[in-house]
């Protein structure tokens, strides 16, 4: 990337202004990237789901389930839902807007709330109408999961989205090219082999572990990466 920082995803949410009366949503510019999935939107959703899901009241969880499940399954959903109507038109309305930015190789989350957590949250479920039966799928699991999460939106928590312990941007990404370049493979390499990719692992395994003059400092990381990138490898 030339640029250091840049959006990898945007979820726009329209919705009424705090203090009024009517509750109305809206969703304006989705940029959701799922493949491979849940991909950099399916975090994007799941950090806004995370975020804002502990102000919820504990007694309408239940319906955002049977929410997110009627929309993974294609059904139609009769407004309004939740005490608020999804619509089309934006007059009037206000919105937020969610971002997951790209800093060098890492990731953040950029929340700009301007409505309600439950208005939020609805968001990024409704934004799964927009997506291809897949994905809808993928990432109607991933904000089920978002909802149980507690903690920090760290990289312990797009780990645990993502399903997988490399959490650049690049090991999310392409995590195919990012597996062979961390094993050393030449350019070019599209299919090794299970032979092919141990003997790389046990390779490098062996130049980054201290014992063999690896950097102590980065020793823990490299190996762990090491360990996903022959991982990533052998499942695909």
């Amino acid at each position: 990337m030339s640029d250091p920082k840049s959006i990898l995803a945007e979820l726009e949410i329209w919705h009424s202004r705090p203090f009024t009366p009517t509750r109305r949503l809206s969703l304006g510019n989705l940029v959701l990237p799922t493949d491979p999935p849940p991909g950099l939107g399916g975090i994007l959703l799941g950090g806004v789901v995370a975020s804002h899901f502990g102000e919820l009241d504990e007694d309408i969880v239940p319906d955002l389930h049977r929410l997110t499940a009627q929309i993974e399954r294609g059904e139609r959903v009769v407004q309004p839902r939740l005490r608020h109507r999804l619509q089309i038109d934006r007059h009037g309305l206000t919105k937020s807007v969610h971002r997951l930015i790209g800093d060098k190789d890492q990731l953040r989350f950029d929340f700009d709330s301007k409505g309600s957590a439950l208005l939020q949250v609805l968001g990024a479920i409704y934004s799964l109408e927009r997506l291809a039966e897949p994905a809808r799928r993928s990432l109607a699991n991933v904000i089920n999961r978002s909802m149980r999460w507690r903690g920090p939106l760290d990289s312990l928590f797009i780990s645990y989205i993502a399903g997988s312990s490399a959490t650049s941007i690049s090991a999310l990404a392409d995590p195919r090219a990012w597996a062979l370049e961390i094993l050393g493979f030449p350019e070019g390499t599209v299919k090794p082999s299970k032979k092919q990719i141990q003997a790389r692992y046990r390779s490098v395994l062996r130049s980054v572990h201290p014992d063999h003059g690896g950097e102590t400092s980065t020793a823990s990381q490299s190996i762990e990466e090491l360990g996903e990138a022959r991982r990533v490898l052998l499942h695909s």
